[in-house]
């Protein structure tokens, strides 16, 4: 194989693979990146057998052929390299990857290793507006436990129906739930979890360009088409929670903030909570809420915020990470918290929100 691609659009494809590549794996080629020449373009896949990246660019093939590289170690190679085209050379001896004066020589393992990938088998398909998907991964994903023994909970559960699609993420302490209206093209109900891994690397994928994602489920995996890279992911097989049942129905107590002053105030506040909860306390009262803190170790901080408020006086305590998760995703001035009492779930939602249906369930801490 010998080719010669521009150094910004190589190193372009190889930065969304870096997050694909495990540095500690069992098998030896999931740690390389296969290269494919053909025509006038470079084809690459990467996978760790849950998560893989198809992508492409354009090059300049002078013997087409197909091996493989690591991933990270190329990566950095061609990041340290002038602006310049880089010159990819298979050898008895190797693979030499040169740019202007610079020369290298790389270890390549068996192209026969690299596990084979399934193809679309098109079981439902689907067109997803990009910028809505975008807005469901970054207010989700961060709900999703990561050590949880319950395989299912690993994941975020995806719905798909005719006019509408859903994402929904819980660790059990609490939940982010997204819904947006919009015809996706599917003729039947489609439900499936995503792993954790999976969404992180979508919301990479659509950080950037346009344009609507083409979505395709098959046996076990699920195809994501996004500006021509195509993610492909394994389905986590489990009973996702029942969780339209956990959402409260009869919170009535409604609290409305400034995002950014209950932002500030509970990061100034969490300052003195004890390191282990993270607790904050909210001392709910007429036309005030007090957002207080206290640890042996520390002492305690208080900040008052005015609000407009006649109801009953209360007082609930959440972990003060649980809720700057949710502000800061959220972009509207105003978020609304809304209770039934102190130990029930709390439902936080963006006040004003524009083409979405965002509700965040919290679970109050007993302090």
């Amino acid at each position: 194989m010998e080719l010669v691609v521009r150094k910004t659009e190589l190193l372009r494809e190889l930065q969304l693979f870096q997050g694909i590549v495990e540095r500690k794996n069992t098998i030896p080629i999931l740690a390389n990146v296969l290269i494919e020449a053909k025509g006038d373009e470079v084809r690459m896949l990467a996978t760790d057998l849950e998560v893989a990246l198809r992508s492409h660019c354009q090059a300049a093939v002078a013997k087409a052929g197909s091996l493989t590289l690591p991933a990270k170690k190329l990566y950095e190679i061609v990041k340290a390299l002038p602006e310049t085209d880089v010159r990819i050379e298979e050898d008895k001896n190797g693979v030499k990857v040169a740019a202007d004066r610079f020369d290298s020589r790389m270890q390549t393992l068996p192209r026969e290793d690299f596990p084979t990938l399934p193809d679309a088998s098109g079981k439902a398909r689907a067109t997803l507006p990009r910028q809505a998907l975008r807005e469901m991964v970054a207010k989700t994903q961060f709900a999703i436990t990561g050590e949880d023994t319950r395989y299912f909970l690993n994941g975020a559960k995806f719905v798909l129906t005719p006019n509408s699609l859903t994402l929904v993420a819980t660790d059990g302490h609490r939940l982010a739930l997204v819904e947006v209206q919009h015809n996706v093209g599917v003729t039947q109900d489609v439900g499936v979890i995503l792993p954790k891994k999976t969404l992180l690397e979508l919301g990479k994928l659509l950080a950037e360009g346009e344009g609507d994602v083409q979505f395709e489920s098959g046996e076990n995996h699920l195809f994501f088409d996004v500006g021509g890279r195509v993610l492909i992911s394994r389905m986590i097989d489990g009973q996702f929670p029942a969780y339209e049942r956990v959402i409260p129905k009869g919170n009535d107590k409604t609290i409305e903030f400034e995002r950014e002053r209950l932002t500030n105030a509970v990061k100034r506040v969490a300052l003195l909570s004890n390191e282990r909860s993270r607790a904050v306390k909210l001392e709910i009262g007429k036309g005030k809420v007090v957002v207080t803190s206290s640890s042996s170790e520390f002492g305690e901080a208080h900040e008052e915020l005015a609000v407009e408020y006649a109801g009953s006086a209360m007082t609930i305590s959440f972990n003060a990470q649980y809720v700057l998760d949710f502000l800061n995703v959220v972009e509207t001035d105003s978020v609304q918290l809304s209770l039934k009492d102190e130990v029930s779930q709390a439902v936080m939602k963006p006040v004003g929100a524009d083409g979405y249906d965002y509700t965040y369930v919290i679970m109050p801490m007993r302090i």
